[in-house]
């Protein structure tokens, strides 16, 4: 049949070969929905194509969908990379995380979408730990610098160099004293309360008039740290009747005399984010900025700053719309901070961070981390993205190689009454690879089953021991049913032999711990493998003795 053969040839050609039956089985019967009245046959068909066309390889494969179907060959505009605007010259781009904790599943866009760019035009991404004093919330963690590189190598994203904020102090301050000099901007000792009244009211403090020596008498006693956090700050003197209330008189710089992890007491004064990026994005030489639509009003800052500065090359800012993705957990790396610090998180790569190493450790690639980025495009319409999304992408990739084994949650034995002896099941390891396990039997069938399936078997009178037999419930006993042709009809479930079982333990993205048991032979399997528990989900194999796995999704 055509249809079932040009989705199975359209499959491979994606697959660099292979087609995957599972993968077809649904295209097939989208385009033809009657085709699932007779499921056992279309399997078969689709079954015996796939095993046919994964034999005569891509460039084959190519000529015959080009024959039957020509238009499923036709390439697809790649989603979300749309051109940069005003490309002159060498493309230079930034990512800039506060390293407050490791970058999780949310901080992806941003660094994954610089380094498309930057491949894409051959230009150069420069990597800026943004590792300012921020808020009392906000703080610096020193041992989150390797964990951003570590999450940013493991993604793939390539940089050119690594700059610290911290380390160019003095460079922002140059900048600050001299807009001083200049009359730019002024030191403001307003109470919080006072300079957010005066904001809303239009009005201009009292400091903004002092002469420019009061000011730099006073920057100089702030560089010393003579005042205590939040009694000074640096203001920029802009229109006090702009109409957003943020804009009047926007602060440059404050104080604080929080210690700094990898600078310790050495600086006192520190730069607000758009005063250190009017700075750095023109030392840098920045030819684009990827922002969020939310901090418009920092590129405002920073044109307002070059345009005191006749600043005439300058980078061009994209805007992107905000982006939340539905992942059951909030997306706070100060909420997990604490979380680790009381310890009620096992530590960064605990599920519940959704940390890139967390995302690592439950089996998640970074391709599909890369695709699911790449699928959102550069919309500036706000956007709640389902993370099914990214488990989808993820099993496309992780489906071939993760071999079947049967997982049994709170396991109860059962003795299959009237079953033949000898009985042998074959079980395959894959639907789509050859090799099977084998497992023998007795005189008598003895089984290990998950309670709910028992009760499955009670309330629908027969089941499949999936691979194994079908049993039946009567008389308040199980039995071997007589009727062993049908499969396709009756629920499956699963099983495992009553000995050679080991305990496993499988940890869940809500941090809950899975206990239950597998095949012992789940001992040989190596760290960092990727199995799927039949009916239960995709797992990496973190630990041994115990065995010890990270659920990945369904």
């Amino acid at each position: 049949m055509d249809i079932i053969l040009k989705w199975t040839l359209k499959n491979a050609i994606d697959h660099k070969g292979i087609a995957v039956l599972k993968a077809v089985i649904p295209k097939v019967i989208g385009e033809k929905p009657s085709l699932r009245k007779n499921m056992k046959k279309l399997v078969r068909d689709i079954s015996e194509t796939v095993k046919k066309v994964n034999k005569i390889g891509l460039e084959q494969q190519i000529k015959e969908l080009k024959k039957i179907e020509p238009k499923l060959l036709e390439k697809k505009e790649e989603k979300g990379l749309t051109d940069l605007p005003n490309v002159k010259g060498k493309v230079i781009m930034r990512m800039a995380p506060y390293p407050s904790g490791p970058l999780h599943i949310g901080n992806a866009r941003m660094v994954i979408l610089n380094d498309e760019y930057v491949r894409k035009y051959g230009g150069k991404l420069i990597l800026v730990i943004d590792d300012t004093i921020g808020s009392k919330d906000k703080i610096p963690i020193l041992k989150a610098n390797d964990m951003i590189t570590d999450g940013l190598n493991w993604l793939g994203v390539k940089y050119s160099e690594v700059i610290f904020k911290s380390d160019r102090m003095k460079l922002f301050y140059k900048k600050a004293e001299d807009m001083i000099n200049k009359g730019f901007a002024y030191v403001c000792e307003c109470k919080s309360g006072e300079l957010r009244k005066n904001r809303e009211d239009k009005i201009e403090c009292s400091h903004r008039n002092q002469n420019i020596k009061t000011n730099l008498k006073k920057w100089k006693k702030m560089l010393k740290g003579d005042y205590k956090t939040g009694e000074v700050i640096v203001r920029l003197k802009t229109d006090m009747k702009h109409k957003d209330p943020a804009f009047r008189d926007r602060v440059l710089l404050r104080l604080s005399n929080r210690k700094h992890p990898k600078v310790g007491n050495k600086y006192h004064v520190w730069p607000m984010l758009e005063f250190s990026w009017a700075v750095d994005d023109h030392e840098l030489k920045i030819t684009h900025v990827l922002r969020g639509k939310d901090l418009i009003i920092e590129d405002n800052m920073e044109n307002y700053i070059w345009d005191l500065y006749k600043i005439k090359k300058r980078p061009v800012f994209i805007h992107y719309g905000l982006l939340s993705i539905d992942t059951g957990f909030p997306l706070s790396k100060t909420k997990s901070r604490k979380m680790i610090e009381e310890g009620e998180y096992s530590g960064w790569d605990d599920p519940r961070t959704w940390s890139l190493q967390s995302l690592r450790r439950r089996g998640i690639k970074p391709k599909a981390i890369r695709e699911f980025i790449r699928s959102m495009g550069m919309s500036l319409a706000d956007v709640n993205i389902p993370v099914e999304i990214l488990h989808a992408k993820n099993r496309e990739l992780i489906d071939q190689e993760a071999n079947r084994f049967f997982f049994i949650k709170d396991p109860i034995k059962i003795n299959v009454l009237n079953s033949p002896e000898n009985l042998i099941a074959n079980v395959p390891i894959h639907p789509d690879k050859d090799g099977s396990r084998k497992f023998k039997f007795g005189k008598k069938l003895t089984v290990l089953i998950e309670e709910r399936d028992l009760a499955t078997l009670k309330k629908q009178g027969t089941v499949r021991m999936k691979d194994l037999a079908n049993i039946l419930y009567e008389k308040k006993s199980v039995h071997y049913s007589k009727d062993q042709d049908t499969v396709y009809k009756i629920q499956k479930i699963h099983w495992l032999p009553e000995k050679e079982n080991v305990d496993v333990h499988i940890l869940m993205p809500d941090g809950e711990w899975i206990k239950g048991i597998a095949k012992k032979s789940c001992l040989n399997l190596k760290k960092d493998k990727i199995i799927q528990f039949e009916r239960f989900g995709f797992c990496r194999v973190d630990s041994k003795n115990p065995l010890k796995l990270i659920y990945a999704h369904r």
